[in-house]
């Protein structure tokens, strides 16, 4: 992976982390840090399996990928925060 490709990545993980975050109701134990690495996580997840079902290269925007990605992150946000507050 190229350094262009990085940056991008990081740059969409943020955006998904924290739309993700967004998402789940309530507040959130978890730090900035961990909101972008679910969101890179959850972005490149995301694109497989948007992939995997055909839909990640449409015209336009692709919406049912950014869905995939941003529910994704809130579900990652989700656990994280659950098992990060049970301690």
């Amino acid at each position: 992976m190229e350094i262009s490709g990085i940056i991008s990545a990081i740059i969409i993980g943020i955006i998904i982390g924290v739309l993700g975050r967004l998402v789940v109701p309530g507040r959130q134990h978890i730090g900035i840090v961990l909101t972008i690495v679910v969101g890179i996580v959850a972005a490149l997840v995301g694109s497989a399996i948007a992939a995997g079902f055909g839909v990640a290269d449409t015209k336009g925007p692709d919406w049912i990928e950014w869905f995939i990605q941003i529910a994704l992150a809130a579900l990652g946000i989700a656990a994280l925060d659950r098992s990060r507050g049970r301690r």
